[in-house]
């Protein structure tokens, strides 16, 4: 769960960079042409293995991480659709979430994450599968959808809801968004994967409220996910969450990887370090998005965007190298400093 906006190495703007297919200019040293707007960052030394050990996956193919619960292998990153996805009945608007899917879709994507909460976008989701679907595209969509009611008993109504909105037969996984009312949801959503009207159940938090609650449900549920927000500035769940997620063998769904574009933005000032030119990344928004997946207890990332070319920088960045522990050290450090 993510806003994507335009950002790019120093003071352009992210689009204007795609657009232009310039020149790139990493460490204020070397200096790389970009052939086209996805293209990839390319660095002389040493690459670095990530710590997170992640299956390589031939080119086009991204690189995944198993959930714990049962080695199901997923993409470590994935699409988010808070406020992007939010375009009411505009047709143009839809169909250009339709782009942004097909594309997500093309590259390997396979997680999507939505909620009651994001206004229409569980609707226009139903829309882009609908129109794939029609013109024959297959997809191996991996469905990540919420509860969000302070209504107890009418969590399985809203499921129902939400599950004809996306035109799913089941979804793969639904999750206690913010830990709404959970004591009474986790039990039904536990009892719908016993019955296999879903496959995997979890919580959700953001920006670091409840962390205490939070916790405290992962050490005494039987869940398969937890969702959380991580990135390089926003790092508190290393402290306890992440591993204790590793502890129990948890997916882990990482959110706000580019708070909601404000950081991003922030980095837009600078110039790619040289760091980025070992790790290939084509611009800040891979460096990040490779920070973040590459932890060793994060899954996924899930960033928002309605464009196709930031989807398509986005899955880019589910490709080797990925950071090691010496490497995201740096990286935190570095962006710590510059933001």
């Amino acid at each position: 769960m993510d806003v994507r906006r335009d950002a790019a190495p120093r003071q352009q703007t992210r689009r204007a960079w795609l657009a232009e297919q310039g020149t790139l200019v990493l460490s204020g040293t070397v200096a790389m042409s970009l052939p086209g707007r996805a293209a990839q960052a390319q660095g002389g030394g040493a690459t670095r293995p990530s710590s997170a050990a992640p299956i390589a996956t031939p080119r086009h193919s991204p690189v995944t991480k198993p959930i714990p619960s049962s080695g199901e292998p997923l993409p470590v990153v994935g699409l988010g659709t808070w406020i992007t996805f939010n375009v009411g009945n505009d047709p143009r608007a839809r169909d250009a979430c339709a782009e942004v899917v097909r594309a997500f879709f093309a590259r390997g994507g396979r997680v999507i994450d939505s909620s009651p909460m994001y206004g229409s976008s569980q609707p226009v989701i139903g829309h882009a599968l609908a129109k794939l679907s029609r013109a024959g595209e297959s997809a191996a969509l991996f469905s990540a959808e919420k509860v969000w009611t302070g209504d107890g008993a009418g969590g399985a109504q809203q499921i129902d809801v939400s599950r004809a909105h996306w035109g799913v037969p089941r979804f793969d996984l639904m999750q206690v968004h913010n830990l709404l009312a959970w004591e009474a949801h986790l039990p039904r959503l536990l009892a719908m994967k016993a019955e296999g009207k879903l496959r995997y159940v979890g919580i959700t938090t953001s920006e670091g409220r409840r962390h205490g609650e939070f916790e405290r449900v992962m050490r005494t549920q039987p869940l398969d996910f937890v969702q959380l927000t991580y990135n390089p500035v926003d790092r508190e769940a290393e402290r306890r969450l992440l591993p204790l997620a590793a502890e129990r063998g948890l997916a882990v769904l990482a959110n706000r990887p580019f708070r909601e574009g404000a950081l991003l933005d922030a980095l837009a000032r600078h110039p790619l370090p040289g760091w980025a030119v070992e790790l290939r990344c084509d611009g800040w928004a891979q460096a990040v998005l490779k920070f973040i997946v590459s932890h060793p207890a994060v899954t996924c990332a899930i960033p928002a965007t309605s464009q196709v070319a930031h989807v398509i920088q986005n899955v880019g960045a589910a490709r080797n190298p990925l950071p090691d522990a010496a490497l995201r050290a740096r990286i935190a450090a570095d962006v710590a400093r510059l933001v």
